[in-house]
């Protein structure tokens, strides 16, 4: 069932981030609120109105975060916006604001960054394509290296299998897809120098880091509720979340950087 689900997914994900547009918004706009309900139901007791209200919101926030990520001045004044309405609405409504809050920035902010990154253009869609293959590297480096040489343990009581020479495998494999990726490509707007291809390698180290830590955020999430999955909707897999966890937080961070660097340049320029 497991091999089964991944081989009817993993083409249409693929498509999806192949074509971009509406194709690619609308499977955000799908797995958005869906993982919004997962996270939901790890935060706080299953089935509680409380919970079904906050997986609202924050399905809300997913949605116009999405629609306003093509525009960096929108999506900046919807992300104020939406930040105040869901305050207001968990005042109104008697609801923890620090669940509503780190779900809001835990998908929505994920989500923003997905629907930011993939943009219109091919730059778009070697940029997901990078941060799909760093990310699955990362796991896959992190797996048979960890079951290779084992040693101490990352964080025993949250993820008791990571270690830390799994991290560093897959740091390193991590490092190698991400050059392997634009040398792949072959940008003709891009230089592969020694130095751009250094940088995407450390570059590639530290969404690493980045999407091992989203691993054990959400493990101890599902520890912290009692659960082995975050959900069932993936047959043999689990919920989205277990999916993507590490990615989600791989792509927040991938998306602060792109965009800092970019009004940097511009400001020095």
């Amino acid at each position: 069932m497991r091999v089964a689900s991944a081989l009817v997914l993993a083409p249409i994900v693929l498509g999806a981030v192949w074509m971009g547009g509406i194709a690619f918004l609308a499977l955000l706009m799908i797995a958005g609120p869906l993982m919004a309900l997962e996270w939901t139901r790890l935060a706080g007791p299953e089935g509680s109105a409380a919970t079904e209200q906050i997986a609202l919101t924050i399905g809300l926030v997913v949605y116009l975060l999405t629609m306003g990520a093509g525009d960096s001045g929108l999506a900046f004044a919807l992300l104020l916006a939406i930040l105040g309405l869901t305050l207001a609405w968990c005042l109104w409504a008697d609801l923890p604001p620090s669940r509503a809050l780190i779900g809001f920035a835990y998908v929505g902010g994920a989500v923003a960054a997905f629907a930011w990154l993939r943009g219109d253009s091919d730059m778009g869609r070697l940029t997901i394509i990078w941060l799909l293959g760093v990310v699955w590297a990362t796991d896959i480096g992190a797996y048979f290296v960890g079951r290779t040489f084992g040693g101490p343990k990352m964080a025993p009581r949250l993820s008791p299998n990571k270690t830390w020479s799994g991290l560093i495998g897959g740091m390193v494999s991590a490092a190698i897809v991400s050059v392997a990726v634009f040398v792949w490509a072959d940008v003709q707007s891009i230089s592969l120098t020694t130095g751009i291809l250094i940088s995407l390698a450390i570059f590639a180290a530290l969404v690493a880091l980045l999407s091992q830590a989203g691993d054990i955020y959400e493990s101890s999430m599902k520890r912290r509720a009692g659960v082995k999955d975050s959900g069932t909707i993936i047959p043999g897999h689990g919920g989205i979340l277990d999916r993507v966890d590490g990615l989600m937080f791989a792509a927040t961070f991938v998306a602060l950087v792109v965009i800092s660097v970019h009004y940097l340049v511009g400001w020095m320029s």
